[in-house]
């Protein structure tokens, strides 16, 4: 359960810790005292979206705690141990921090997580339901959710969801290879040109570059061999020629090495220079003999070069495009002849995926019809209890034309809650009391079937008062025998019904605004309940009343809940 919670700068919050006990904690207080502030930052540490703006302003971070023992839940340690998140069943912290900047950080038993393990985290130790949730209920979807949730049929229906997905994929294949083999047997015949023009070429990648440079040499032979005979002559040819007029040059070096050592560095430079000289002769003779003009392989290679040219001006405008260009004629060609025979592969498969889905679908839709009736049955037994003897809820079934991702049927709630009155879908009840209270109902049997410990109810009390006000939180304290339950109420009879009752004011100490929590018990818890009836407190007639009040909620307590209390904390400003 939740010990403690531990806000500092949150909206106008400096500091307050809210301290809380087993069984049914009531939180009230003076509207605008700050309770919603808390159960947004409840939000926050579990994991909800936080902004920069809820930061005090003037703090450069707001930090949310709370402190939790959690008990035996193997599910949820497993999950901290594959983080390797230390934890025991005694003392588990969650922690969240926004920063002024926006940055958000977080921490569970002082190891740092995302916030998507800390909601993930969060999720199996409190849920928490809010007066928009009773709008919420009237969404289809939302309800099919609700009665998943209650069937214990969310795998099963994540299996119908993959098998849909499985299916799907295969069908848009099936219509894609369809398409293009429809469209390559429009094109065939010229398919089939193209590639055989490409083919019967045969183009190398790379070819037209070779082509071009041995058409260049083929059209200057006798230029090029007689340059390079010049070059070679005047290298090393007569007593003119560069080498024969060097020799000199070797003399005066090794003339100056003999006197000076130091300039023999200069010979080993000359000596190379000589040497490479020497190659590019023998390289430049080389290049003279071989090149040989050979007018029918010029004509040769120049046809080559144009049936290339012909063949990029039309499929190119490169030659590695012409390749591809043919490559792909023929891949269309294949799919023409040999698609059906893929197309056949993905129809059996397709069949085996359409058996898979209808199998889970059904098999969800046989966990559905039990549980709606279940379901029904169960709620529209507690709606007497929440000031509606003639209450009926049914879960209605319609199957659909073809199975969807979320199985072969869709899931409305209706519910007749006078007599006399036709079943209506929940979105058209007469008032937003009877909603918040066949929610509230739902929500008592979902919580029998959950194994979050501590559940968070928002002011779902909205819009009801007198005999029905008592009976809805004698509901929560039922539901608090086996759940940790906070509610936020403004209402004295749920107030009345508390195992813990603490109280939210909000006070100013100089130019710092802050709320404080306190345990209320006694006289002081006495004087908060006539407050909350609507009479003067100081007044010894509204507190009689709620002396009333709290006595006959403990009177007709069906299940004492025999839990320690937990010390008395209280926040102070800093």
């Amino acid at each position: 359960m939740l010990v403690e919670l531990r806000i500092r700068n949150v909206a106008v919050i400096d500091t307050v810790a809210l301290p809380l006990a087993a069984g049914l904690n009531v939180l009230t207080g003076e509207t605008g005292a700050g309770k919603s502030l808390i159960v947004g930052a409840l939000g926050m540490l579990l994991g909800e979206r936080a902004a920069a703006d809820r930061v005090r302003s003037g703090a450069e971070k707001a930090t949310v705690e709370g402190v939790f023992e959690p008990g035996a839940m193997p599910g949820l340690r497993a999950m901290l141990d594959e983080r390797g998140i230390d934890a025991d069943d005694e003392t588990l912290v969650l922690k969240r921090e926004i920063g002024s900047n926006g940055r958000s950080r977080a921490w569970i038993n002082g190891a740092p997580v995302t916030a998507a393990v800390l909601a993930e985290v969060g999720s199996r130790l409190v849920s928490v339901l809010g007066q928009h949730d009773s709008r919420q209920l009237v969404d289809g979807e939302h309800q099919r959710d609700v009665l998943d949730a209650f069937t214990g049929a969310m795998e099963l229906r994540a299996r119908v969801a993959d098998a849909f997905a499985q299916l799907s994929a295969l069908r848009a294949r099936e219509r894609e290879l369809e398409a293009r083999r429809q469209d390559a047997a429009k094109r065939a015949d010229y398919l089939r040109f193209v590639a055989s023009e490409i083919a019967d070429a045969n183009p190398v990648a790379g070819e037209d570059e070779a082509l071009d440079g041995e058409i260049r040499r083929l059209s200057h032979a006798e230029e090029l061999q007689t340059l390079a005979a010049q070059a070679a002559t005047a290298i090393s040819g007569d007593e003119r020629a560069a080498l024969t007029r060097l020799a000199g040059v070797r003399r005066a070096l090794v003339s100056l090495e003999r006197i000076d050592p130091d300039t023999g560095r200069w010979q080993v430079g000359f000596d190379a220079a000589v040497y490479a000289l020497d190659e590019l002769v023998r390289e430049l003779e080389s290049y003279a003999e071989a090149i040989e003009a050979d007018p029918s392989r010029l004509r040769t290679l120049e046809r080559r070069r144009d049936q290339l040219l012909s063949l990029m001006r039309k499929h190119g405008p490169t030659l590695q495009d012409v390749i591809d260009t043919g490559s792909q004629a023929q891949a269309e060609l294949e799919l023409v002849d040999g698609g059906a025979l893929d197309l056949a592969a993905i129809a059996d498969a397709r069949a085996v995926a359409d058996g898979a889905l209808a199998e889970a679908a059904a098999e969800l839709s046989r966990r559905r019809q039990s549980g709606a009736q279940q379901l029904a049955r169960a709620v529209t037994q507690l709606l007497p209890e929440l000031g509606m003897p003639e209450g009926r809820l049914h879960v209605v079934l319609t199957p659909l034309d073809h199975v969807s991702a979320f199985g072969a049927e869709q899931v409305s709630f209706v519910a007749a809650l006078n007599a006399g009155s036709e079943p209506r879908p929940l979105g058209r009840l007469a008032s937003g009391g009877e909603l918040a209270r066949v929610m509230l109902a739902l929500s008592t049997v979902l919580a029998r079937l959950q194994q979050v410990p501590t559940l968070v109810f928002d002011e779902v009390d909205a819009g009801i008062g007198g005999a029905v006000a008592w009976q809805v939180g004698a509901l929560m304290r039922r539901v608090a025998t086996h759940h940790q339950v906070l509610a936020i109420s403004h209402l004295a009879q749920i107030a009345a019904r508390a195992h813990h009752h603490v109280v939210v004011r909000k006070s100013a100490i100089g130019t710092v605004t802050t709320a404080d929590t306190t345990i209320v018990h006694d006289e002081v818890r006495v004087i908060e309940i006539a407050r909350m009836l609507g009479g003067d407190a100081d007044r010894e007639v509204s507190r009689a009343h709620a002396r009333e009040l709290l006595e006959r909620g403990d009177s007709e307590d069906r299940e004492p809940l025999g839990a320690a209390p937990v010390r008395q904390r209280r926040g102070k400003p800093v």
